[in-house]
């Protein structure tokens, strides 16, 4: 056996984070900031979870995004801070669901809801290539899948990139019937109010 020696820890020593380090750049490639679930264990919330507790855990994670599984740990769907807005909390109140009783379940976007991209693409494509998909797709993460292993290998986010990178990486959701009826009921408003 080797003689191994330890040292005290110095208290000067800094404990370091991915986004401190600048080596990645638009032009890398996509590979470079894939999270693989192979080497770092994805975070997953139950499904039966109340959605109070899931926005509490996303704070102390300082996550934005849960993958939501069931009791034999698959994944049936997704949950961050886009589903857990207060305007979502409003709809499903004005559906009958009382506030503090909404589940994970009852919020998360569904895995028959979900892309994925195809884990042989990563070579191919740059950090800038993933994000105007993104952009054109109204996503702010995706799904990496290792189609002939069968396996969901990891995720992409729009905010690691942005984490990572130092840059604004601004992601507009798709227009829903909801946010076009606001927004012409607030310009009637607005045209009526003098």
């Amino acid at each position: 056996m080797k003689n191994i020696h330890l040292k005290a820890l110095d208290s000067r020593a800094h404990l370091v984070q991915p986004e401190e380090f600048d080596e990645l750049s638009l032009s890398s490639s996509l590979s470079d900031i894939f999270t693989d679930f192979k080497q770092h264990r994805p975070l997953m919330i139950d499904a039966d979870i109340y959605a109070c507790d899931a926005f509490y855990l996303m704070g102390k994670t300082q996550s934005g995004l849960l993958l939501v599984v069931d009791n034999n740990n698959e994944l049936v769907g997704t949950i961050s801070h886009d589903e857990l807005n207060e305007q979502q909390f409003m709809i499903k109140q004005k559906q009958g669901f009382e506030r503090h009783h909404l589940k994970v379940s009852d919020l998360m976007v569904k895995r028959s809801n979900m892309k994925s991209l195809d884990y042989k693409w990563l070579a191919m494509l740059t950090i800038e290539d993933f994000v105007s998909m993104l952009k054109s797709k109204g996503m702010q993460y995706c799904l990496v899948t290792d189609t002939e292993s069968e396996q969901i290998r990891g995720i992409i986010s729009a905010r690691d990139v942005a984490s990572r990178l130092h840059i604004d990486v601004d992601i507009q959701p798709p227009k829903t019937f909801v946010d076009i009826f606001v927004a012409v009921n607030d310009a009637h408003h607005k045209q009526y109010a003098y």
